[in-house]
């Protein structure tokens, strides 16, 4: 099988270093990928939002199917586009992915179908003030989301109600373009997150994927701004057999089955953003695409073969098609460059042991020089992942691995893992 595999973060290196592993992977092309996504393919000089561009290449190229790594091309609806076409494409139809592509068609979905999320409303530049007087009847902090994608960076959590009404209006006004055209104010939930990958097929079947959590600020403690993500890790202890039924029964099969009886086509991955509040899972966003970090530290953890996989779904017929888990535990962590989330410098020399024993390193904002220099090319640089028998080892191979990889102004949190290692003391 031929495949192309549209990205070039670090999800789409732990996507394509999975792929690779497949017999029945003949050729693989990442485009446009990135400095490290070349040793498990072919990088292909292609946007992958230039559906025109992708068709050519997959006629010139025989592409049996197309593996989508992230949300645009999905919200643009490169599955509708290549519907007709000779080719399988794993991820939802256009109407599928705005699940992600609108935070108030998600929500909507999700009271209709009766899946636990947060309490919200949702508000045009025309109910500026009603969403103000919404503000006021909710308990401080305050959840203001751009309702379109707008890069990670559409959602504000805010502790004063003044402060919250003028990020509204501001985001009302253009903070995030149209994709805050409208803004959905939600309830804050307290609790502990973590994430729930599902394949599904689009006819009822799916199959869940290992489990994790991931650390979105910059700084240790869970301080700072946010980021893509620092690290993950995977399992993640309180999503025990209790929680993970709930997770089914009251989330997972309600979401597949809700689309089934919308009429909307979804064949691919959903990835469940998920708070435990005392015990009890509730969704805090969808998204129609793998995570990352979390992609990186997923994909050691499939023992099943992942074009398999995704090809069944892609296909409608997941049937006997298995997700089996490595019951290793994975840590993941991220390096990233100096000033990141805030502005960095590119192009500094990357050096060091890219191969260590025991480890993964999953390139991410990295390319490679005229000159055949691997320099940095982005905020979040390179991720490693470790497996071990227990969290704490795996942590350690990672962190050591890290100590012998160097570019100039490289930061890495120090903590990532030290949570949960202390709920399970």
């Amino acid at each position: 099988m031929n495949i192309l595999l549209l990205g070039s973060g670090g999800r789409e290196s732990a996507l394509a270093w999975k792929l690779s592993q497949s017999p029945r992977c003949n050729n693989l092309y990442i485009a446009p990928g990135n400095g490290g996504t070349g040793a498990y393919g072919t990088n292909v000089k292609l946007s992958p939002l230039d559906f025109e561009g992708i068709r050519r290449f997959v006629a010139d190229n025989a592409i049996d199917m197309i593996v989508v790594g992230n949300e645009d091309p999905l919200v643009a609806g490169i599955y509708d586009y290549f519907e007709s076409d000779n080719v399988l494409v794993a991820g939802p139809s256009k109407a599928g992915a705005e699940l992600e592509g609108s935070k108030d068609f998600a929500k909507r979905f999700m009271y209709k179908h009766g899946i636990p999320t947060a309490a919200y409303r949702s508000f045009t530049a025309q109910t500026v003030e009603e969403g103000c007087e919404f503000l006021a009847s909710l308990k401080a902090p305050y959840v203001l989301k751009a309702d379109g994608l707008a890069a990670g960076k559409g959602v504000l959590i805010i502790d004063n109600l003044e402060e919250a009404c003028k990020s509204l209006r501001e985001m009302l006004g253009g903070m995030f373009g149209r994709s805050s055209s409208t803004v959905v104010i939600e309830e804050f939930l307290s609790g502990i997150e973590c994430s729930v990958f599902v394949v599904t097929d689009g006819n009822g079947s799916y199959r869940v994927l290992p489990v994790a959590k991931d650390y979105k600020r910059i700084g240790e403690g869970d301080t700072g701004l946010n980021t893509g993500g620092m690290g993950a890790v995977s399992p993640v202890p309180f999503a025990d057999e209790v929680f993970m039924r709930k997770v089914d029964e009251r989330i997972i099969k309600p979401t597949v089955e809700g689309l089934k009886s919308d009429g909307i086509v979804y064949r691919g991955f959903i990835f469940l953003g998920l708070i435990n509040v005392g015990g009890e899972p509730m969704v805090i966003e969808y998204n129609v695409r793998m995570g990352d970090p979390e992609t990186e530290v997923v994909m050691p953890r499939l023992a099943s073969d992942l074009v398999d996989l995704i090809e069944a779904a892609a296909k409608g017929n997941l049937g006997d098609v298995p997700a089996e888990h490595d019951p290793r535990p994975a840590v993941t962590v991220m390096a990233v460059s100096g000033g990141y989330p805030g502005s960095y410098p590119k192009g500094k020399a990357i050096s060091g042991n890219l191969q260590p024993e025991g480890s993964i390193v999953f390139h991410a904002g990295t390319s490679i020089h005229a000159d055949g220099q691997l320099v940095t090319a982005g905020g979040r640089v390179m991720a490693v992942t470790s497996l071990a028998d227990t969290i704490e080892a795996a942590r350690e191979k990672s962190y050591k691995a890290l100590e012998n990889i160097h570019f100039d102004g490289m930061y890495r949190r120090g903590d990532i893992g030290c949570d949960i290692l202390k709920m399970m003391k």
